[in-house]
């Protein structure tokens, strides 16, 4: 309670700035303010809603004592005490440890695992998908690069995918997805079994790793692929090698050699950062699954079984027959379950 009263009064005070006109002089300043409201929000408005069935159930133990109002105060009781359970099961999550990363853009990475063509064009399919529901989410979506077959398949791709909240619905996606279809290539129906590789990174800005531009080295060569004349004429596109390491980014997708260096920075940032926490967790102890794996069928996130319309989530056990819709981006019941299967995890661990 006192932690949710402090919330309430950061809440109140953040109130107060933005409605001081000196406040606005600072766009800078309005922005965050903003931002901190819209994150304080949900939790104050679910707050102040117990506050008032807290009064109510106080209220309704009073009326009690008067024989002709203890039929309907012992209604109202039960009806607040209902509420206050409720409300106090919602403010346990929404108390639960923020990922900081929540509002952060997304790097998403597909690759073409087990299954020679019909993987890579399941590739193709997993980024329609996912284009397709960050864009109904209002979302923008820009390619990095990408390396297509001869079918119209995909042997891996990144993209960016730039909206508030990005990350918070994109990043139970990392992992191996599965597919069982007859593939377009297969001339006598029978079903066969492919994988993809998927992995979500927060995009991250070169602030926030400490990446020193010294250990960097750039290449420049020219785009391949679609885009007519212009990128084939000119060295715009960008690899970046970081040394220390020896990871290699590209960006091919800008059409200016400063648009592609900056976009791969980012990349490279994110990829850092993403090794930095695994090796802080493995320090620890705590074991963490690789986002991708070796790409092998058996070490499987999710299975996409077309000749049944059917999708199952292995780590919730959810099955679902609308395996069109998720094909056309409708992933938001799939990512619902899984963060309230997270969040249920969290709450045991605090209850151990």
């Amino acid at each position: 309670m006192e932690r949710l009263n402090a919330v309430e009064q950061k809440y109140a005070e953040i109130e107060a700035r933005l409605a001081a006109n000196e406040t606005y002089a600072d766009a800078e300043l309005v922005s965050r303010l903003n931002r901190e409201q819209r994150e304080l929000e949900p939790l104050v408005r679910t707050y102040r809603e117990f506050c008032r069935a807290k009064e109510h159930l106080a209220q309704a133990e009073e009326l009690m004592g008067d024989p002709e109002m203890k039929e309907l105060a012992q209604e109202e009781y039960a009806q607040a005490k209902a509420d206050i359970q409720r409300l106090e099961r919602e403010l346990k999550i929404l108390l639960l440890p923020r990922d900081p990363n929540d509002g952060k853009n997304v790097i998403v990475e597909i690759r073409a695992g087990v299954g020679g063509e019909e993987s890579a064009l399941f590739a193709n399919s997993l980024t329609r998908m996912y284009t397709m529901y960050a864009e109904a989410r209002g979302w923008k979506v820009e390619v990095n690069s990408a390396s297509e077959t001869e079918l119209g398949g995909l042997k891996e791709i990144s993209f960016t995918v730039d909206g508030d909240g990005a990350w918070s619905r994109f990043k139970f996606e990392s992992g191996v997805h599965r597919v069982q279809r007859v593939p377009e290539t297969e001339s006598g129906g029978r079903v066969h079994t492919s994988t993809a590789t998927v992995a979500v990174l927060p995009e991250m800005a070169e602030v926030d790793v400490r990446l020193d531009p010294n250990d960097v080295e750039m290449q420049v060569f020219r785009s391949s692929g679609a885009g007519g004349q212009h990128i084939n004429k000119t060295s715009s596109a960008v690899r970046l090698i970081h040394r220390p390491t020896g990871t290699v980014v590209e960006c091919q997708q800008e059409r200016s050699q400063f648009q592609n260096r900056e976009k791969a920075m980012k990349i490279l940032a994110s990829i850092l950062y993403e090794r930095e926490q695994e090796r802080i967790e493995s320090e620890y102890g705590q074991e963490r699954r690789s986002q991708i794996g070796s790409g092998m069928r058996n070490e499987r996130i999710r299975t996409y079984n077309f000749p049944q319309g059917r999708l199952t989530d292995h780590r919730i056990g959810l099955t679902l027959y609308k395996l069109d819709a998720v094909m056309n981006g409708d992933l938001d019941e799939i990512i619902d379950a899984l963060i309230t299967a997270h969040q249920a995890e969290q709450l045991a661990q605090q209850k151990d």
